[in-house]
C-alpha cells in the first residue's frame, strides 16, 4: 500500500499555537516536505522544529514554490513537487507537507492536494490556527459580531474591490501592493489594523492606515472593520 500525504498547518508563527495533532503526526513520521529551496530556511520548518526538535533527524524534502503569478510556471512547479512526493508515497512512506497557518487557506498545499487526489493517492489535512484569527487575538479585536459578515481575500489579486460592503475585511498577501491597498482602505472609511509576522520575534502591530509602512513584510495581514455603532441592517 502507498503512503499518505499529510498537509499539516503549523499555525501563524507562535510555536505554542501548533496543535497536538500536528505535533503527534510530525513525531510519528520520517519524511517532511517543506515549501522552499532550503527546507531548514522555511518559516514553517522553524516553527515546527521549535516544538519538535527531532525534525532535524528526519528526512527533509524541499519543494520549491516560485513566488510568481504566472499560472503556467506555478503549475509546472506544483507537478514537480507532486512527483517528488509521490516517489516517497510509492515506497509506502507517509509524507508530511508543512505549511504556515492552515492548509486550506491560500496555501500551496491545496494545489498539490488536488493533483495527488486525482492521481489516486491518499491525502489528509491537519488544520492549523489561521493567521487572521491569531492576528485578531493579538489585537484583542473581535473579527465579527452579531450579524456582521466577514470578507476574506488576497489583496494583491483583488484590485477591483472597493471595500464598501458592510462588515469586516481581512486582507492577506498585501505586501506586494501595500501602497495601493492602503489607499483603498483610506477610501473605505473603515477602522484599519495590521499585524506583521504575527507571533514571531519580529512581530509588529499597527493601528490605523497611516501607521502601516508601504514596505511591510510578506507576512503582513490587514483587518478593516466598520466603525463601532454601524447598523448593518440599515446598510
Amino acid at each position: 500500500m502507498g503512503g499518505i500525504a499529510y498537509g499539516v498547518g503549523v499555525g501563524p508563527g507562535d510555536p505554542e499555537l501548533m496543535t497536538q495533532k500536528a505535533i503527534r503526526i510530525l513525531r510519528e513520521n520520517d519524511v517532511i516536505a517543506v515549501p522552499g529551496k532550503e527546507a531548514k530556511e522555511s518559516i514553517a520548518y522553524t516553527i515546527a522544529a521549535a516544538v519538535v526538535p527531532e525534525l532535524v533527524q528526519k528526512e527533509l524534502v524541499p519543494i520549491p514554490m516560485p513566488m510568481v503569478r504566472d499560472r503556467k510556471l506555478l503549475q509546472e512547479a506544483h507537478i514537480r513537487g507532486v512527483r517528488l512526493i509521490e516517489s516517497y508515497l510509492d515506497q509506502g512512506k507517509n509524507v508530511i507537507y508543512l505549511t504556515l497557518g492552515d492548509p486550506s487557506i491560500y496555501c500551496s498545499f491545496s494545489y498539490l492536494q488536488q493533483i495527488l487526489l486525482s492521481d489516486g493517492y491518499a491525502v489528509e489535512t491537519v488544520p492549523g490556527v489561521p493567521s487572521f484569527c491569531a492576528a485578531a487575538a493579538r489585537l484583542n479585536l473581535p473579527l465579527t459580531e452579531w450579524d456582521e459578515p466577514m470578507h476574506l481575500m488576497p489583496a494583491a489579486h483583488e484590485t477591483r474591490e472597493t471595500l464598501q460592503e458592510p462588515g469586516t475585511y481581512v486582507l492577506m498577501k498585501s505586501s506586494s501592493s501595500m501602497a495601493e491597498t492602503k489607499e483603498r482602505l483610506r477610501n473605505s472609511k473603515k477602522e484599519v489594523f495590521a499585524v506583521e509576522n504575527c507571533g514571531m520575534g519580529t512581530e509588529r502591530i499597527f493601528r490605523g492606515v497611516e501607521e502601516i509602512p508601504d514596505d511591510a513584510g510578506y507576512l503582513s495581514l490587514l483587518i478593516a472593520k466598520d466603525p463601532v455603532g454601524t447598523d448593518h441592517a440599515a446598510s
